[in-house]
């Protein structure tokens, strides 16, 4: 099951990489998460987050080809989610980004954080 999860967070990053690399003005106003609302276009720093999705994915891949050694790795990926996570927290807060992302990120920032930080403290599958 867990190699499984790692296998389908791993894609979603790789595809949400690979989207931000190849058409990063696509990803800005395409991607359902009102990313516009987060800031001004700024094409060289999207490629530069797709770099960081798809190294991202990469880990995800590591994980389910080792899932007893995934820990250190996870930590590291886990780490990336709630950073991004805070960010989006802090700029909720203090009204930097309008109420409608909290029904956005829930789901698209804040869970899959969660998520990450409960993998970490469930016990690694002896392979």
């Amino acid at each position: 099951m867990r190699r499984i999860l790692y296998l389908i967070f791993g894609l979603m990053a790789l595809v949400n990489g690979v989207w931000m690399l190849a058409s990063p003005e696509s990803w800005y106003t395409g991607l359902p998460a009102s990313v516009p609302d987060t800031g001004p276009y700024n094409g060289h720093f999207i490629r530069d987050l797709g770099v960081v999705f798809i190294i991202i994915a990469g880990g995800f891949c590591w994980c389910a080809w080792r899932v007893d050694r995934s820990r250190p790795v996870l930590i590291v990926i886990a780490l990336f989610y709630l950073g991004h996570a805070i960010v989006h927290l802090l700029d909720l807060i203090s009204g930097r980004l309008p109420h409608s992302h909290w029904s956005i990120d829930t789901p698209a920032v804040f869970l899959p954080a969660l998520i990450m930080i409960a993998l970490i403290f469930v016990p690694q599958q002896k392979t």
